[in-house]
C-alpha cells in the first residue's frame, strides 16, 4: 500500500501537523493514569482502523509496562475481566465518543456519569481531548493510508 500524501512536503499540512503532532506530546504530561491513555488511544484506533496508530500504541503501551493479556483483550473489554473499572469507564466513553454518528445523541449520560465517578475534572478534560485528538490523527492516517511497517519504535513520535 502506497502512502497517498505525505504532508510534510507541503509548508501549511507540514506546519499544522507539526502543532498537532506537538499538542499530542502534551497528553504525556497529563493527571491522566499512562496505562488509561494507551488504552483508550489503542481502542478508538482499533475501531477506525488506523494500523499506524495500533502499531504505536501497542508498542508504547508494552513499553509502559502493559501486559500481553490486557493489550489483546482491548477489543474484547466489555467481556474482560482485566481491566479497572476506571479503566473500563475510560474505554466506554472513548467508544461512545468514537462512534458518535453511531449513537443517537452522541455519549450519553449514564456513559458520562460512570466516567465521572472515576476520573476529576481535569482528567475528564484530558480524557476527552484525547478521544478526539486520537480520532482526528486516526482519520488523517487512514485518509492519506499511512502504513503500518511494523518498524515503529516507542517513545518515537513523542
Amino acid at each position: 500500500m502506497d502512502t497517498r500524501l505525505d504532508f510534510f512536503a507541503h509548508r501549511t499540512s507540514g506546519t499544522v501537523l507539526k502543532h498537532f503532532m506537538s499538542a499530542g506530546r502534551v497528553f504525556k504530561e497529563a493527571p491522566l493514569p499512562a496505562a488509561t491513555q494507551e488504552l483508550v488511544a489503542l481502542r478508538v484506533s482499533q475501531i477506525n482502523g488506523c494500523a499506524v496508530c495500533i502499531d504505536m500504541h501497542t508498542k508504547d503501551a508494552t513499553a509502559a509496562g502493559e501486559t500481553p493479556v490486557r493489550l489483546h483483550l482491548v477489543a474484547a473489554w466489555r467481556e474482560a475481566t482485566v481491566f479497572t473499572e476506571a479503566e473500563r469507564a475510560a474505554l466506554e466513553l472513548a467508544e461512545e465518543g468514537t462512534r458518535v454518528a453511531d449513537a443517537v445523541g452522541g455519549v450519553g449520560d449514564a456513559v458520562w456519569e460512570r466516567a465521572a465517578r472515576h476520573f476529576d475534572e481535569e482528567q475528564l478534560a484530558t480524557l476527552v481531548l484525547l478521544i478526539s485528538f486520537m480520532n482526528a490523527a486516526n482519520r488523517m492516517n487512514v485518509i492519506t493510508r499511512q502504513p503500518a511497517t511494523g518498524t515503529y519504535e516507542s517513545g518515537r513520535a513523542h
